[in-house]
Protein backbone atom coordinates (compact mmCIF):
# COMPACT_ATOMS: atom_id res chain seq x y z
CA UNK A 1 0.00 0.00 0.00
CA UNK A 2 1.44 3.36 -1.02
CA UNK A 3 1.81 5.96 1.70
CA UNK A 4 -0.43 9.00 1.29
CA UNK A 5 1.33 12.23 0.42
CA UNK A 6 -1.27 14.23 2.34
CA UNK A 7 0.16 13.50 5.77
CA UNK A 8 1.27 16.19 8.23
CA UNK A 9 3.67 15.96 11.13
CA UNK A 10 2.37 15.93 14.70
CA UNK A 11 4.27 18.86 16.30
CA UNK A 12 4.56 17.07 19.65
CA UNK A 13 5.90 13.63 18.71
CA UNK A 14 6.76 14.01 15.03
CA UNK A 15 4.57 11.15 13.79
CA UNK A 16 2.98 11.67 10.37
CA UNK A 17 -0.82 11.75 10.55
CA UNK A 18 -3.77 12.62 8.31
CA UNK A 19 -4.48 16.38 8.49
CA UNK A 20 -7.98 15.82 9.94
CA UNK A 21 -6.85 13.60 12.85
CA UNK A 22 -7.31 15.38 16.21
CA UNK A 23 -7.16 18.59 14.17
CA UNK A 24 -7.15 22.12 15.57
CA UNK A 25 -6.29 25.60 14.36
CA UNK A 26 -3.81 27.53 16.47
CA UNK A 27 -3.03 31.12 15.49
CA UNK A 28 -4.88 30.39 12.22
CA UNK A 29 -2.49 27.53 11.42
CA UNK A 30 -3.89 23.98 11.18
CA UNK A 31 -2.27 21.23 13.24
CA UNK A 32 -3.06 17.52 13.53
CA UNK A 33 -2.07 15.04 16.23
CA UNK A 34 -1.58 11.30 16.47
CA UNK A 35 -3.45 11.06 19.77
CA UNK A 36 -5.46 12.91 22.34
CA UNK A 37 -2.34 12.82 24.55
CA UNK A 38 -0.29 14.84 22.04
CA UNK A 39 -3.18 17.26 21.43
CA UNK A 40 -3.54 17.91 25.18
CA UNK A 41 0.21 18.38 25.57
CA UNK A 42 0.23 20.90 22.71
CA UNK A 43 -2.75 22.84 24.06
CA UNK A 44 -1.12 23.15 27.50
CA UNK A 45 2.05 24.83 26.10
CA UNK A 46 1.88 25.36 22.33
CA UNK A 47 5.04 27.43 22.10
CA UNK A 48 7.13 24.50 23.29
CA UNK A 49 6.33 23.05 19.84
CA UNK A 50 5.79 25.95 17.41
CA UNK A 51 8.06 28.64 18.85
CA UNK A 52 7.82 32.33 18.11
CA UNK A 53 8.80 34.29 14.98
CA UNK A 54 12.59 34.14 14.79
CA UNK A 55 12.88 31.66 17.67
CA UNK A 56 12.61 27.90 17.35
CA UNK A 57 10.70 25.99 19.98
CA UNK A 58 12.53 23.37 22.09
CA UNK A 59 10.76 20.59 20.15
CA UNK A 60 11.73 22.14 16.79
CA UNK A 61 15.35 22.08 17.98
CA UNK A 62 15.00 18.36 18.69
CA UNK A 63 15.40 18.79 22.43
CA UNK A 64 14.09 16.45 25.09
CA UNK A 65 13.39 17.44 28.66
CA UNK A 66 13.88 14.23 30.60
CA UNK A 67 12.38 13.93 34.07
CA UNK A 68 12.58 11.04 36.50
CA UNK A 69 10.13 10.07 39.21
CA UNK A 70 11.00 7.44 41.75
CA UNK A 71 7.86 6.26 43.51
CA UNK A 72 7.61 3.98 46.52
CA UNK A 73 4.42 1.97 46.92
CA UNK A 74 3.06 1.22 50.38
CA UNK A 75 2.05 -2.27 49.20
CA UNK A 76 4.11 -4.42 46.85
CA UNK A 77 2.77 -5.35 43.42
CA UNK A 78 2.80 -8.99 42.37
CA UNK A 79 4.44 -10.04 39.10
CA UNK A 80 1.23 -9.84 37.03
CA UNK A 81 0.33 -6.44 38.48
CA UNK A 82 3.84 -5.13 37.77
CA UNK A 83 3.61 -6.37 34.17
CA UNK A 84 0.19 -4.72 33.68
CA UNK A 85 1.44 -1.44 35.13
CA UNK A 86 4.60 -1.49 33.00
CA UNK A 87 2.74 -2.34 29.78
CA UNK A 88 0.15 0.40 30.30
CA UNK A 89 2.67 3.10 31.23
CA UNK A 90 5.02 2.23 28.37
CA UNK A 91 2.09 2.69 25.97
CA UNK A 92 2.17 6.43 26.73
CA UNK A 93 4.21 8.47 24.26
CA UNK A 94 7.23 10.01 25.93
CA UNK A 95 7.95 7.29 28.49
CA UNK A 96 11.66 6.71 27.93
CA UNK A 97 12.43 4.16 30.66
CA UNK A 98 10.58 2.29 33.34
CA UNK A 99 12.18 0.34 36.17
CA UNK A 100 9.94 -1.63 38.47
CA UNK A 101 10.46 -3.45 41.70
CA UNK A 102 7.85 -5.04 43.94
CA UNK A 103 7.29 -1.76 45.81
CA UNK A 104 9.14 0.75 43.62
CA UNK A 105 8.57 2.41 40.30
CA UNK A 106 11.03 4.66 38.50
CA UNK A 107 9.68 6.47 35.46
CA UNK A 108 11.86 8.48 33.07
CA UNK A 109 9.84 10.58 30.65
CA UNK A 110 10.15 13.42 28.17
CA UNK A 111 8.23 16.40 29.53
CA UNK A 112 7.72 17.66 25.98
CA UNK A 113 5.65 14.57 25.19
CA UNK A 114 3.90 13.57 28.41
CA UNK A 115 2.96 15.31 31.64
CA UNK A 116 2.86 14.03 35.19
CA UNK A 117 -0.92 14.55 35.05
CA UNK A 118 -1.16 12.21 32.06
CA UNK A 119 1.02 9.64 33.83
CA UNK A 120 -1.05 9.97 36.98
CA UNK A 121 -4.27 9.59 34.97
CA UNK A 122 -2.91 6.43 33.32
CA UNK A 123 -1.92 5.07 36.74
CA UNK A 124 -5.45 5.73 38.01
CA UNK A 125 -6.86 3.77 35.05
CA UNK A 126 -4.47 0.93 35.83
CA UNK A 127 -5.46 1.08 39.49
CA UNK A 128 -9.10 0.53 38.53
CA UNK A 129 -8.10 -2.57 36.54
CA UNK A 130 -5.97 -3.86 39.43
CA UNK A 131 -8.85 -3.36 41.88
CA UNK A 132 -8.45 -3.86 45.63
CA UNK A 133 -7.71 -0.18 46.42
CA UNK A 134 -4.86 0.20 43.91
CA UNK A 135 -6.17 3.48 42.48
CA UNK A 136 -5.69 5.16 45.84
CA UNK A 137 -2.33 3.45 46.49
CA UNK A 138 -0.93 4.61 43.16
CA UNK A 139 -2.28 8.13 43.71
CA UNK A 140 -0.64 8.25 47.13
CA UNK A 141 2.71 7.26 45.62
CA UNK A 142 2.56 10.52 43.63
CA UNK A 143 1.64 12.54 46.73
CA UNK A 144 4.49 11.04 48.74
CA UNK A 145 6.93 11.74 45.90
CA UNK A 146 5.93 15.43 45.90
CA UNK A 147 6.32 15.62 49.68
CA UNK A 148 9.78 14.03 49.51
CA UNK A 149 10.88 16.59 46.92
CA UNK A 150 9.55 19.46 49.00
CA UNK A 151 11.17 18.17 52.19
CA UNK A 152 14.47 17.60 50.41
CA UNK A 153 14.52 21.13 49.05
CA UNK A 154 14.01 22.56 52.54
CA UNK A 155 16.94 20.71 54.12
CA UNK A 156 19.63 22.94 55.51
CA UNK A 157 23.04 22.04 54.21
CA UNK A 158 26.49 23.50 54.44
CA UNK A 159 27.15 24.44 50.84
CA UNK A 160 30.84 24.94 51.61
CA UNK A 161 31.34 21.52 53.21
CA UNK A 162 33.79 20.43 50.50
CA UNK A 163 35.77 23.69 50.22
Amino acid sequence: MEKSRNLVKDPVCGVEVPPHQHAIDYLKIPYAFCSRQCLERFLAHPHLYVGQPGHKAPRQEGRQILKRRSLRLATALDTDQTAMLAESLCALRGIKALKTGPDTLEITYDLLQVTTEQIEQKMAEIGVKLGDGWTERLRLSFVHYEEELEAGSLEVSDRNIYD
